[in-house]
């Protein structure tokens, strides 16, 4: 495994690159004492990982990709409806599963809160409007 600095990630952006990086599911390490590096008990979670990768390196939005079109408000209930532009609060005060649309949740607003720039959660073939905010949910500060 690599281990490539942020400043390298910023350098490749600047050069016009799309990076592709923090996929879930590797293995956590941290450098010991010496500088070394070793594995540690830790879940890496990628969508949080993007979000800081984003933040750090200046990104204009994060797109969190997904395989559904948007967050759904009450999901599972007959009230259920996809959400289109939301603020960070607004979604903050709502409930969404730990296990899926939890983490994504919070990524993209901590991410917006941070940045004060905007986030968005959709599908891959959405990505386009996603970014510009015609399609998935788009949340901004």
């Amino acid at each position: 495994m690599e281990v490539v600095e942020l400043s390298t990630i910023r350098d490749l952006v600047t050069q016009g690159t799309i990076v592709v990086c923090a996929g879930g599911g590797g293995i956590p390490v941290a450098r010991d004492k010496k500088g070394h590096l070793a594995g540690v008990e830790a879940v890496i979670d990628k969508d949080l990982a993007a979000a800081l990768i984003a933040r750090d390196v200046k990104a204009d939005a994060l797109l969190l990709l997904t395989d559904v079109p948007a967050v759904l408000a009450d999901y599972g209930l007959s009230t259920q409806h996809p959400l289109d532009k939301v603020t960070v609060e607004e979604l903050r005060a709502m409930s969404f599963p730990a296990g899926s649309m939890g983490p994504k949740v919070e990524a993209v607003c901590r991410f917006v809160k941070a940045t004060g720039k905007h986030g968005s959660i959709g599908t891959f073939d959405d990505a386009p409007g996603l970014l510009d905010g015609s399609a998935g949910t788009t949340v901004v500060p």
